[in-house]
């Protein structure tokens, strides 16, 4: 197999939208996500992000990467006034109209209605989440970085809701996406399922890896955690 070697140099003469495709796709598959948020209009926003990082566990955070402004983040402007948004796993019946969110649709129009999907308002939380999603993540705002670097912004928000099939939830805490039928991404358009490979024990200098036990790649048959 021959190989391109590309040097600072290269990247940097690339064509703009050349430069973040490749960007973009070599940091390799990514988590992507559809963020709900309400205006103080009471307009709901849509939004896709593939710039989702784990924090933490305890507690519960996850971050968000935001773009430089202008223009206007909708996004960003409503969960900073409000506090709270959603993260809406993607699966394959919604792919197409998560996709089209990331469209300049006006503050005022919502995307919820734009690309066909739909607000589901639940348990007194303030933010919209997507009733087509089959994992949903309710968030509360907990603290803003700006980075110098490249004058992006990151958003912390803890998980304070958390909906997902019975059947996904495993006993020793596991989320099974996979099952959940969440995709993947990468780079800015290319839209993912995945196969199992394996779930491997937890790593010690004097064990050999192995899988854990009694785990089957193909289906889990142990019971889930009872809600």
């Amino acid at each position: 197999m021959s190989n391109v070697f590309l040097q600072s140099s290269d990247i940097e003469q690339l064509e703009k939208r050349v430069r973040a495709h490749l960007v973009n796709s070599v940091g390799g598959f990514k988590s992507v996500v559809l963020v709900g948020t309400k205006n103080q209009s009471g307009n709901n926003n849509l939004a896709i992000f593939s710039s989702v990082l784990h924090i933490g566990a305890h507690p519960p955070l996850i971050a968000l990467i935001f773009r430089p402004s202008p223009p206007q983040r909708d996004t960003l402007r409503n969960l900073l006034d409000s506090g709270f948004y959603t993260l809406n796993h993607l699966n394959e019946s919604m792919y197409r109209k998560a996709h089209q969110t990331s469209a300049r649709y006006e503050t005022d129009e919502s995307e919820f209605d734009a690309v066909g999907l739909t607000p589901e308002f639940k348990n007194d939380f303030q933010a919209p989440f997507v009733t087509e999603s089959n994992v949903q993540l309710g968030m509360a705002f907990r603290e803003k970085i700006d980075l110098t670097i490249n004058n992006t912004t990151m958003i912390i928000g803890e998980i304070t809701q958390l909906y997902l099939p019975k059947d996904c939830w495993k006993e020793d805490g596991f989320v099974d996406i996979e099952k959940a039928n969440t995709v993947t991404c990468s780079g800015l358009d290319s839209y993912h399922t995945t196969t199992r490979l394996d779930r491997l024990r937890y790593a010690k200098p004097d064990q050999e890896v192995a899988t854990l036990p009694n785990w089957d790649k193909n289906e889990d048959n142990r019971s889930p955690v009872i809600l």
